[in-house]
């Protein structure tokens, strides 16, 4: 099935689920995250369908038997009690599993040559045939290969069921819905023959608890039907899967499972909800940043005083986001391309330290100190009187009360906030002799 890119991050992508006509599943993705979104799908495949076609494991211990050994017992007990006079009824839903069980029938009856009669819910068929006709590329290839020649869900074992024939004397298999004998159809003819011990009733799929299906699974050997008499249930009992879902059914053996799959992936999260548990799963995806060369450079000349380079620093810079992508640059740079004048925001710190020089000579010292720390930068000394450090202005004062005593004023913007917070940290310490 084709992607669909709803734009240049988002992409869904459809997939063959194998659970029954029509049925699929969905990945979504998003950038480097994916989830999958799926209702039952089925990874073995079917006599009119194939298997589900996404990359999925499933590691579970398989439950049911084989295919064919299921298939091979269940036509075996099907003609065992057409043989002795029975009727069987196997309640299904329209578009499940009975297309597979009629063909499987068809080709059984066919080849033993057996005459008893095997009827369908009217309109169930019809209806089948005309949805298969209408997604014929949803089923598998030898469907699909004989469709032109020969429509396999045109049967001629198998004819639609009338009312009447419930009381029909002699042999008889029905396939009837609904598939859990709660109500409808095959609720009906499950009262008229379930006291016959010659006959059986085939459950091929899984029962809701409280349906009629799920108690005479249980054993319940009388039951009450829609609040009135009490039913006895003398006819054989037989559950034969034919789920079209994938197997995984025992808890114990998914939480084995899960422990191992946490052992070989320390790092990725597993979780096993319990049905109707919301579970939220963290992520932890990778954004990527382009950065400006020239902020770059500045942040690497900074790296010389400050604590050790190879240490995770944090980076100043403005952060732009345009045409989904994401730029780390200068804040000048920023201003320039986005058309913003720039707010000046300045801080101001004082600084004592004893210096028995004039106040022009304790500068000059400040001079000669910070360029023999700060090698990488530009550092002017103005004839106004101050020391100039990219913005960081410094300037010399001295107490009215203690000539000794020298006040350093430094002020910088809020861009170079580190740099000034270095400088003052570096002047309490005094100069060097």
């Amino acid at each position: 099935m084709p992607d669909i890119n709803v734009d240049e991050e988002l992409e869904i992508k459809a997939y063959y689920a194998g659970h029954v006509l029509g049925a699929g599943m969905f990945q979504i993705k998003v950038g480097s995250e994916s989830v999958v979104y799926t209702g039952d799908y089925n990874m073995t495949p079917d006599r009119h369908l194939g298997y589900s076609d996404i990359r999925v494991h499933i590691y579970a211990t398989t439950i049911r038997d084989s295919k064919r050994c299921r298939e091979r017992d269940f036509l075996k007990k099907v003609h065992e009690t057409v043989e002795r006079g029975g009727k069987v009824l196997i309640p299904v839903f329209a578009l499940g599993r009975a297309p597979e069980l009629c063909i499987l029938l068809e080709t059984f009856w066919e080849r033993m040559n057996l005459k008893a009669p095997i009827c369908f819910s009217t309109g169930l068929t019809e209806k089948a045939n005309h949805y298969y006709k209408l997604f014929i590329t949803w089923t598998n290839q030898k469907i699909r290969k004989t469709f032109v020649q020969r429509n396999m869900f045109e049967f001629k074992h198998i004819k639609a069921f009338d009312r009447s024939y419930a009381d029909n004397p002699g042999p008889m298999v029905v396939f009837a819905t609904p598939g859990m004998l709660h109500a409808g159809q095959s609720l009906q003819i499950f009262k008229k023959w379930a006291g016959n011990e010659k006959n059986m009733v085939i459950m091929p799929g899984y029962c809701v608890q409280g349906t009629v299906g799920h108690k005479i699974l249980n054993g319940q050997k009388k039951l009450e039907i829609e609040g009135r008499a009490t039913l006895d249930v003398k006819l054989q009992v037989e559950y034969m899967s034919f789920s079209a879902h994938a197997d995984a059914k025992e808890a114990k053996k998914m939480e084995f499972l899960k422990d191992k799959i946490e052992q070989e992936f320390s790092n990725i999260g597993c979780y096993m909800p319990a049905n109707g548990e919301t579970t939220s799963v963290v992520t932890n995806p990778s954004v990527p940043v382009d950065i400006s060369l020239n902020l770059l450079k500045r942040e690497m000349a900074l790296g010389g005083p400050l604590p050790d380079a190879k240490r995770p620093r944090t980076m100043h810079g403005t952060l732009i986001m345009k045409d989904n992508s994401l730029r780390l640059v200068s804040p000048e740079q920023a201003l320039k391309e986005l058309g913003f004048g720039e707010h000046q925001l300045r801080f101001t710190c004082r600084v004592q330290l004893h210096d028995p020089h004039s106040d022009t000579d304790t500068l000059g010292r400040i001079c000669t100190h910070l360029k023999s720390v700060l090698k990488s930068y530009s550092i002017q000394h103005v004839p106004d009187g101050t020391v100039i450090v990219e913005s960081i202005v410094i300037k010399v004062t001295s107490s009215a009360e203690e000539p000794n005593l020298k006040v350093i004023l430094l002020s910088w913007s809020y861009q170079d906030e580190e740099l000034g917070s270095f400088l003052s940290t570096l002047l309490k310490k005094g100069l060097p002799s």
